[in-house]
């Protein structure tokens, strides 16, 4: 019986990721205004429409 290939990110991969960020943000590579950036670009291409509507994508906190 042949097996199906499932795409995605497996749960060991997760936790390496998981991991590797909270070492990131250990160790100074990573902070609050960083992380805000990414996250509102991610949303900006993500919602593109919504930009071209005139919707600010800035994350304020």
């Amino acid at each position: 019986m042949a097996s199906r290939y499932r795409p995605g990110i497996s749960i060991v991969g997760l936790i390496y990721i998981i991991i590797g960020v909270f070492i990131a943000w250990d160790r100074g590579y990573l902070d609050a205004e960083l992380v805000r950036r990414v996250a509102g670009a991610l949303l900006a291409i993500f919602l593109w429409f919504l930009v071209l509507l005139g919707v600010d994508m800035t994350i304020d906190a």
